[in-house]
């Protein structure tokens, strides 16, 4: 199979050019002016911007929580977002604790393989480090291609490490060549906070938010980089949300340490006053929780600063008779919105169509700097000779309304309800394939790949 991309403007991390694109097979095989070769396909992208496709490397599909399941699977969620523009995810495998990391892995593999629609991979999440687990590490990052572990520095009795298992962890991390990525909130302070509201009567989503106040993100992002440097492991802090983690990541680095950090788009662009709305507030109830508008010009002058490389989602949805567990208790309400769908368009109109980033930060953000942190550059998040070809094609102009009625996600709310949008994805390649068309998938479940990663490095 063979296709033909003709005219199209062609958006990288670096450069921005108008040229044609030859497809063969799964690969780009050809980039240049006025290409001449027979294809199968020809699609005239005269008008569009084409981008590298998305990834997204925070997602939690088909996730046990709170008793119950994220409700997107490998199949819903991969799908949504292809339609939005994201080729590529990376979940999160959560050991349960007393057990290993090969059995984790199993559960996971059986969620996905033959399920996904869209290309993914894993990170591992490590929740009982002991002289077992550290033997498994080793054929997670050099067999299975499994090279980011995260920790968790909350929800103690389930997720949570101490500081020693993190210490621990990292040094041997560091030594295989991999990444430790970290839920960055100090448990103890938040269970204490939580313990005292409910203790008070204080049961709205309002009290989720005030149970975890910025302090509690920028502490335990100070002491996460403090541990990183002093094991020199590569670190990456997910979701990082406010103005008090971001300085002390800013403080690392003029120690010449380097601490990779991703956002997610709804803390760009949604705030705290939500959770004022009485128990609709539980349809943004996720950790870390919305932070003040502060705190998003803070994110955005992050990204343009260098200090912020990716832009995820967290995408973790629950339908609304899920979310309904917690009405009498803010601490039942299950965590996470949805967004998968959404990423790749909210950020253009939000920061390319309203100048807050660059084109060439668009691609980075949304794409290459996850390729290259997580070891899939330049397999991934590029569009160049050899790469796959995972390509958007994008209309820079095409206003639209998000809306439940319309998106592909599995959830029956939208956490952007009736947000109006400029810039919409036409067409989307995965590995040489068009994989959505004008609002139609054109592959099925299964077409997904399991991607293996390399080992990782502290630049990029």
């Amino acid at each position: 199979m063979s296709i033909l991309i003709k005219n199209g403007r062609i958006i990288t991390a670096s450069d921005d050019y108008v040229a044609d694109i030859y497809v063969e097979g799964e690969h780009i095989a050809a980039i240049g002016q006025s290409l001449d070769r027979a294809a199968d396909e020809v699609i005239d992208a005269k008008g569009l911007l084409v981008f590298p496709g998305g990834i997204d490397p925070h997602v939690h599909l088909d996730m046990p929580f709170m008793g119950t399941y994220s409700s997107d699977d490998y199949e819903t969620g991969t799908r949504a977002a292809l339609h939005g523009g994201t080729t590529m995810v990376i979940d999160f495998i959560l050991q349960t604790q007393g057990d290993s990391l090969y059995n984790a892995l199993r559960t996971w593999q059986a969620k996905s393989q033959g399920k996904a629609v869209g290309d993914y991979s894993y990170h591992m999440a490590v929740t009982d480090f002991n002289e077992s687990t550290k033997a498994e590490l080793v054929d997670m990052v050099e067999k299975e291609g499994i090279t980011s572990f995260k920790t968790f520095m909350a929800y103690k009795g389930a997720l949570m490490i101490d500081d020693g298992q993190m210490v621990a962890l990292m040094t041997e991390i560091e030594r295989l060549g991999g990444m430790v990525t970290v839920h960055a909130t100090n448990g103890d302070m938040i269970d204490r906070l939580i313990a005292k509201h409910r203790a008070e009567g204080k049961l709205s989503p309002l009290y989720h938010y005030l149970s975890q106040p910025e302090i509690t993100e920028a502490e335990a992002s100070g002491r996460f980089a403090d541990m990183a440097y002093y094991t020199d492991v590569p670190a990456y802090i997910v979701h990082l949300t406010c103005e008090g983690a971001l300085n002390h990541v800013r403080d690392a680095s003029k120690r010449n340490q380097k601490v990779f950090v991703e956002t997610c788009i709804q803390y760009l662009l949604l705030d705290a006053s939500l959770y004022e709305k009485d128990f609709e507030g539980a349809k943004w109830v996720m950790s870390p929780p919305l932070r003040q508008k502060k705190d998003q010009e803070t994110l955005w002058a992050g990204i343009n600063q260098g200090l912020v490389q990716v832009v995820a989602t967290d995408h973790c949805p629950f339908m609304w008779e899920q979310k309904n567990m917690g009405k009498d208790d803010f601490s039942k309400i299950p965590n996470g919105h949805p967004a998968i769908e959404n990423r790749f368009e909210l950020l253009y109109s939000e920061g390319v169509n309203k100048g807050r980033i660059s084109l060439n930060t668009f691609a980075a953000v949304s794409s290459t700097n996850a390729a290259k942190i997580f070891g899939m550059y330049p397999r991934k998040g590029c569009i160049a000779v050899g790469s796959d070809a995972d390509i958007v094609l994008f209309d820079p102009n095409e206003t639209h309304t998000l809306s439940v009625d319309s998106h592909h996600m599995n959830v029956d709310y939208s956490a952007y309800e009736g947000w109006e949008v400029t810039g919409k994805v036409k067409t989307v390649l995965l590995r040489g394939q068009v994989a959505i068309d004008n609002g139609e998938v054109k592959v099925g479940p299964g077409y997904g790949q399991f991607i293996k990663r390399n080992k990782v490095s502290k630049v990029i």
